[in-house]
């Protein structure tokens, strides 16, 4: 797989690459990979997404492998927890937002039945396939997500600004922006 042409982004860390090649930009619909996901993109936000990759095992285990309704219940012993944790990004608001974060996910889930089905609906139920030559030419943020942030800050939800949900957009598979040369491009098209 060494030889193969990827995203610039990318780079040699085993670790981006891996998930570079076998996840990001893959659609998923399991709503609790769905709320990994979303939380995950929350705590990068201003930092780069390697640290939080290193950070995941930590996350998951923290974080009840990411049961939304699980992290909905957790209470002010629950942040003092998470807080001293230090396999995690340990910034109070950012924890504290992915409790309330869970509680609206639930209450959303309640409405549409899934939260795979409330997401996907910005999309038509179909990835956007972007024809991106170089990371350079990538949004931060788009139209859609920007209606994304919208939405889920009137649920309630915070971490979530058009930036944050592009790049959750970006990795749940929503949109394939993949560049035209990364072999992904083609097996995700």
């Amino acid at each position: 797989m060494t030889n193969r042409e990827r995203c610039a982004w990318a780079g040699s860390d085993p670790l981006y690459v891996e998930y570079h090649d076998r996840e990001w930009g893959v659609p998923q619909h399991r709503d609790r990979r769905l709320f990994e996901m979303l939380t995950l993109e929350g705590a990068q936000a201003g930092l780069s997404w390697l640290t939080i990759l290193r950070k995941r095992k930590n996350y998951r285990k923290a974080f009840s492998g990411f049961d939304p309704a699980k992290v909905a219940r957790y209470d002010k012993r629950s942040v003092e927890r998470l807080v001293s944790d230090a396999g995690i990004v340990r910034n109070r608001a950012k924890i504290t937002s992915a409790i309330r974060n869970a509680r609206s996910f639930l209450e959303i889930r309640r409405e549409f039945r899934t939260f795979d089905r409330f997401l996907w609906k910005f999309v038509d139920g179909t990835p956007v396939i972007n024809h991106w030559r170089s990371v350079a030419e990538i949004p931060p943020s788009t139209e859609l997500s920007t209606a994304l942030s919208r939405e889920l800050k009137t649920r309630g939800m915070n971490f979530v600004g058009p930036t944050v949900c592009y790049a959750f957009m970006q990795a749940v598979g929503m949109v394939n922006d993949h560049t035209t040369g990364c072999f992904r491009y083609r097996e995700l098209k």
